[in-house]
C-alpha cells in the first residue's frame, strides 16, 4: 500500500507516493537520489546512515519513511552551500578524519547535531555523540580532532 509523504529534505519541500513499509534510507537513496547516506549494517548498528530528522540524529536504515511525515530531513548533501563545504566537511578533509569515507557522512551528520546543541564540546562529549557511528578503517583520534577543528572554525566565523 502507498500513501503520499510530505516532508522537507535539505530545505526543499517533497511530496511523493511511498510504500507504507519503505525505509527512510531507501526513500532517500532510491527515490530522491541522495546516495551520500550510506547503508552499512542494515540493522541500526553502524551509524553510516545517520541523517538529521528535525535536527536530531536518526538512523535511516531502521526508520520508516512515513514516520518522518511533516519533518525536516537533512542529509550530507545538504551540508554544503553553493558548492562550498561545511565547516565539518572541511575539517574532516583537512584533518584526515576520513579514510575510505564510507562512514564519514554519518559521522558528519551526528557531529552536526552535536555542534548545534553544544558549539564547544570536549572530547568526551564528541565520543558520546559519535558513539553510535563505527569506522572500520581508522582510529577515532583524527575524527575527534576533525570535530574539534570544526567547532573552532565555527567559533571563529561567529566572532
Amino acid at each position: 500500500m502507498k500513501r503520499i509523504l510530505d516532508l522537507k529534505i535539505n530545505g526543499a519541500a517533497c511530496e511523493d507516493a511511498v510504500a507504507d513499509n519503505m525505509l527512510l534510507i531507501d526513500y532517500l537513496r532510491d527515490q530522491k537520489g541522495l546516495t551520500g547516506t550510506k547503508q552499512g549494517c542494515d540493522g541500526g548498528e553502524c551509524g553510516a546512515c545517520t541523517v538529521l530528522v528535525d535536527g536530531k540524529p536518526r538512523l535511516a536504515c531502521v526508520t520508516l519513511a512515513h514516520d518522518c511525515a511533516g519533518a525536516e530531513i537533512e542529509t550530507i548533501e545538504g551540508q554544503s552551500r553553493n558548492g562550498r563545504l561545511s565547516a565539518l566537511q572541511r575539517a574532516f578533509h583537512e584533518n584526515l578524519g576520513a579514510q575510505c569515507g564510507f562512514c564519514t557522512p554519518g559521522m558528519i551528520m551526528a557531529a552536526e547535531a552535536l555542534l548545534r546543541r553544544n558549539p564547544d564540546p570536549d572530547d568526551d562529549a564528541i565520543k558520546r555523540a559519535l558513539g553510535g557511528n563505527l569506522c572500520r578503517c581508522t582510529g577515532y583520534i583524527k575524527i575527534i580532532r576533525s570535530v574539534r577543528a570544526a567547532a573552532a572554525m565555527l567559533a571563529r566565523d561567529a566572532a
